[in-house]
C-alpha cells in the first residue's frame, strides 16, 4: 500500500464580469473589506462516522513512488488521539487510489511495511496476508479502502463505501495502521503531514 512523497495542490477559479453599472457596483463591492472565508475540515467517511463520534481530520498527504502518485490519504481520529499512543484510540484511514493496481500486491506490500514493527511468525504472516487479500480488491483511479483501527477488536475495511473485511486481530491492526503512523513508518514524511493536527 504504502510508497513515496506527498503533495497538497489547490486550484482558483476566476470570474469576467460585464460592463457598464453593473461592473461599477462589482468594483465598488470589492473595495470593501472582507473577512477571510474559514474552510471546514472534511469530515470522516460515511461507512465510519458511526464507529468514530466526534471524529477529528488531522491530515492529509499524496503518496508518490519514484514520482508517480499512487493515493491521496486522509486521516481523522477519536477525542483525545495522542499520535505518540495511535494505537491506544480509534481512528479512520482512506485511501483513495489515482491509478490501477492489483490487489494481491497491495497486501503483499502491506505485509512488508508491518515487518518494520518486528518479527512476525510464519503462520501469523500467512493469516493477516490471506486476510488482507481478501479486504483489498484491485483498484483503478478513483477507488476509495478506508480502514477503521477499533483498539482491543482489530480492524474494519470498506471499499468504496461497502463493507469488505473484518479482521479480528488487535496486533494485526495496530502494525497495519502503524504503516502510516507508527516511528517504523518508511514515509516518515508523510506520517508527519497525516498527523499534522493531532497532538504528540
Amino acid at each position: 500500500m504504502p510508497s513515496r512523497r506527498h503533495l497538497l495542490t489547490a486550484s482558483a477559479a476566476t470570474m469576467v464580469f460585464g460592463a457598464g453599472l453593473q461592473a461599477t457596483s462589482v468594483a465598488l463591492a470589492q473595495d470593501r473589506p472582507t473577512a477571510p472565508t474559514a474552510i471546514a475540515p472534511p469530515g470522516p467517511p460515511a461507512e465510519a462516522a458511526p464507529e468514530l463520534p466526534g471524529a477529528i481530520w488531522t491530515g492529509t498527504a499524496r503518496m508518490r513512488f519514484f514520482g508517480l502518485a499512487i493515493y491521496d490519504a486522509a486521516l481523522w481520529v477519536a477525542p483525545g488521539f495522542s499520535a505518540n499512543r495511535y494505537a491506544q484510540s480509534p481512528l479512520a484511514l482512506q485511501l483513495t487510489y489515482l491509478r490501477s493496481l492489483n490487489g494481491r500486491s497491495i497486501a503483499q506490500r502491506s505485509l512488508e511495511e508491518m515487518r518494520r514493527g518486528g518479527p512476525l511468525a510464519p503462520a501469523q504472516e500467512q493469516r493477516w496476508l490471506a486476510a488482507m487479500q481478501e479486504a483489498f480488491p484491485d483498484v483503478q483511479n478513483g477507488d476509495r479502502i478506508t480502514g477503521l483501527h477499533q483498539p482491543g477488536v482489530g480492524a474494519r475495511f470498506w471499499f468504496n463505501g461497502q463493507p469488505r473485511a473484518l479482521v479480528r486481530d488487535p496486533e494485526f491492526s495496530r502494525l497495519f495502521f502503524g504503516i502510516w503512523l507508527a516511528e517504523f513508518s518508511s514515509e516518515p514524511g508523510l506520517r508527519v503531514a497525516l498527523l499534522a493536527g493531532a497532538a504528540p
